[in-house]
């Protein structure tokens, strides 16, 4: 019995626990050892002077291999009916518990080195969207079928045998809902993430150039190419630099579609999930609780979209969107066709109305705000483009060339004001907005939990407001930009009756 009278429970009611795959021993020492290479580089070269640098080095890396064993030895695990526990730690020990009703997602990795040993990491997701915040509990790493397991045992709330088996899992049928076709890749050039890694890649090389005193010009390969570059007229250059650009981040937009969705599989247990596996190198298998869906975005960037392309990304508490939406899984469908990205949400969706209804715009004062706001800067570089030619005498095909300036901010504004709308039907919030990326958000109304009236000066002298609608998923703002006043708040109360009645002023009768 304890102090307060209630019966102690049983030792054998206290689940034991339990450490990671023991194969985790050929894994941790080598990510030691690549974590501490900058440190290990180091004593080899402060060791030079004295001879000693070979020995500094064996005994750095002979420390790393030591801190990745100690990493398994003091790293365990144990699941209760109630509660997730990590036990981690080598000079400080730390306990991290996670109540099971708090678990949204369960996303299983698997990079290369835990695929070849049969391995996968599996980290617990409970609804934060800062990634830093949420990597605290992680299991590094259980055997697959084991890790398969546990998602199925604690994104279902009923006991298993994930906490301490190696036996497979009986596999869960499911609907497919969406598979990758090889015809998907031609839309990877048009995503352009690949000038994020051109970027990484050429400041990577530039660094190593200074740090080393390297001078490129002394080799034949780069000298003809620096001969080239001085003799080449500065418009023909600025020319071959954007299309070598484009063709180099065009490569490693494809390469890296390839990398990360290569074998990609969205379907929809009979439990009420949806579960999304894709890679090719690593794999990574993400698991979402339908009850946690607050809905779906069409996203389609603009070059995407110039090629009928488009994305679905779930709106969806437990993900992470802080490192984006292909990153923190919340990515339900990557770039395929719009009918198909549409299809895809309306499954998800289970009705078709939000992704297939015209959305009502917003009238002329949206319009020629959306103009005002396009051209007017615009007009002012023009200007100062002008001004700069008379002044200091800059070339004059300068203020020629930025009246293109004025062409480009007409298309962008008109296809703003495309984009711009909303609509609310069966029970959904549907908003539309964007022209660099257009976006197409379908938020049940049952998801929303506030609404958020902002007028900037310039929106009250046009008599418009940007109605925000807020959620616990996703971005967990949603907002209907530039809407008249009346519309917005008519908009709300019928989305939410009653919500906003307290803060509405009666009508003046007269009285």
């Amino acid at each position: 019995m304890t102090a307060d009278g209630q019966a102690a429970p049983r030792a054998d009611d206290v689940p034991e626990w339990r450490r990671l795959s023991t194969r985790m021993l050929l894994v941790h020492p080598v990510q030691a050892l690549l974590q501490f290479l900058p440190a290990l580089i180091g004593l080899l070269i402060a060791g030079t002077t004295s001879g000693t640098g070979p020995l500094y080095g064996l005994l750095g890396a002979a420390a790393a291999v030591a801190i990745g064993v100690l990493r398994w030895l003091t790293t365990s695990y144990r699941i209760s009916p109630e509660q997730v526990q990590v036990r981690r730690g080598v000079l400080s020990r730390r306990v991290v518990s996670v109540p099971r009703d708090r678990i949204r997602t369960v996303d299983v990795s698997a990079p290369a080195l835990h695929r070849v040993l049969g391995l996968a990491r599996v980290t617990v997701g409970t609804g934060l969207s800062d990634r830093s915040t949420n990597d605290g509990l992680r299991l590094d790493a259980l055997s697959a079928p084991a890790a398969a397991e546990l998602r199925d045992e604690l994104l279902h709330r009923r006991p298993g045998r994930a906490s301490g088996t190696t036996g497979e899992p009986a596999p869960a049928a499911g609907t497919e809902l969406a598979r990758l076709s090889p015809r998907w890749i031609g839309y990877g050039p048009f995503t352009l993430s690949g000038l994020v890694t051109v970027g990484v890649v050429a400041a990577f090389l530039s660094r190593l150039v200074n740090e080393f005193h390297v001078d490129p010009t002394r080799y034949g390969a780069t000298r003809e190419l620096a001969d080239r570059v001085l003799h080449t007229s500065v418009p023909l250059l600025v020319g071959e630099v954007v299309v070598g650009l484009v063709v180099l981040a065009a490569i490693a937009s494809t390469a890296g579609y390839v990398l990360a969705f290569w074998g990609f599989r969205l379907t929809r247990t009979p439990g009420g999930t949806l579960h999304v596996t894709r890679g090719l190198i690593t794999t990574r298998a993400i698991t979402l609780e339908e009850r946690r869906l607050r809905g779906v975005e069409v996203s389609e960037p603009l070059l995407l979209r110039a090629v009928h392309g488009a994305r679905c990304i779930a709106i969806a508490t437990g993900l992470r969107v802080g490192r984006g939406a292909e990153r923190g899984g919340s990515l339900l469908l990557p770039s395929a066709p719009r009918a198909e990205v549409r299809r895809v949400a309306v499954a998800v969706l289970r009705r078709a109305e939000p992704i297939e209804v015209p959305l009502t715009r917003h009238g002329r004062a949206a319009r020629r705000r959306r103009y005002t706001r396009a051209l007017v800067p615009c007009a002012l570089l023009v200007v100062a483009a002008a001004v700069l030619w008379v002044v200091v005498g800059l070339p004059g095909w300068v203020p020629v060339a930025s009246l293109a300036l004025l062409v480009g901010a007409v298309l962008v504004a008109a296809d703003r004001y495309r984009s711009l709308g909303h609509a609310l039907v069966d029970g959904t919030l549907v908003t539309g907005r964007g022209s660099l990326v257009r976006r197409r958000c379908a938020l049940p109304t049952d998801g929303i939990i506030g609404w958020n009236l902002h007028r900037s000066f310039f929106q009250r002298r046009a008599g418009l407001v940007t109605l925000t609608a807020t959620t616990a998923g996703g971005e967990q703002a949603y907002r209907v930009q530039d809407v008249p006043a009346g519309t917005a708040t008519a908009l709300a109360d019928a989305a939410l009756p009653g919500l906003l009645t307290p803060f509405l002023v009666p009508a003046d009768d007269g009285k």
